[in-house]
């Protein structure tokens, strides 16, 4: 069964012979994610739960300079009180569970950098392919100043364990290919872009043909398996960072392409 493509410019999603494709289509901004395609995102996997035609769902980003930079910084100019934070942190949480509670399995094709909220849904996914271009991190110590949200913890820490988790995110450094899969960010990796999206179709194809059940089953187990820590858990560690001086600074200086001054409060 094939579905039209279906677009809004920034995100795209289309069907072919059962196997789903979403597409991050701003190149330009390293297909930075707004909130409207986060959202998206989410119906898309919603639709996916209920159409049984679909046997698996591929992510991926537009062109080979990034999968995803995270959530587009202008989103955070409106920022004014401490709801805003707590409300963006409900969202974030809240997508990323739809997309990891996707029935079918997911695939993320990563192309180049795949940072902050970009590696939180690829820590989403269930096979994560990247090329020997890819690098992944959470570089948020050194731009702006905020924090992850406790679910994109508990999965990071799922993946890596604490202290790589520390290492990776208090030295703001982006994890090269090699040392990605060896860390379990990445579960394969191909030469180069072209290699990736048929890889990755491959794949799709692959755990398509088998037993649904036996992959839905796999899949929650394991999420249940892991231990998630709730939004009320860390509302004071959201609401110190998104509160703060630092925040406010850093968000300035990245728009602006300066080095920030942080002060710790």
């Amino acid at each position: 069964m094939n579905a039209p493509t279906t677009a809004n410019e920034d995100l795209l999603y289309s069907v072919q012979d059962g196997i789903a494709r979403i597409t991050f289509n701003r190149p330009q901004a390293r297909n930075a994610l707004t909130f409207a395609m986060y959202e998206r995102m989410a119906e898309i996997c919603t639709e996916i739960n209920g159409d049984r035609s679909i046997k698996a769902l591929i992510v991926t980003g537009a062109g080979d300079k990034a999968f995803a930079s995270g959530t587009d910084i202008s989103q955070f100019r409106a920022f004014k009180t401490a709801q805003d934070a707590l409300d963006y942190e409900a969202r974030i949480d809240r997508v990323l569970g739809t997309l990891e509670q996707c029935r079918v399995p997911v695939i993320a094709a990563i192309a180049g950098a795949c940072t902050g909220g970009g590696a939180g849904i690829a820590a989403c996914c269930d096979l994560r392919i990247g090329t020997e271009a890819t690098r992944i991190g959470f570089p948020i110590a050194r731009t702006l100043g905020n924090c992850l949200s406790m679910s994109n913890i508990s999965r990071v820490v799922s993946l890596v364990g604490p202290a790589r988790t520390k290492d990776m995110i208090f030295k703001a450094r982006l994890v090269e290919a090699p040392e990605a899969l060896a860390l379990g960010l990445l579960t394969e990796i191909v030469p180069d872009v072209e290699t990736l999206q048929t890889r990755a179709d491959e794949t799709a194809k692959l755990v398509a043909s088998h037993a649904p059940l036996t992959l839905e089953a796999t899949k929650e187990a394991v999420r249940r398996i892991r231990r998630t820590l709730s939004r009320e858990e860390g509302e004071d560690l959201i609401l110190k960072a998104y509160m703060s001086e630092d925040f406010r600074e850093g968000m300035d200086a990245f728009l602006n392409k300066r080095t920030p001054n942080w002060k710790g409060k």
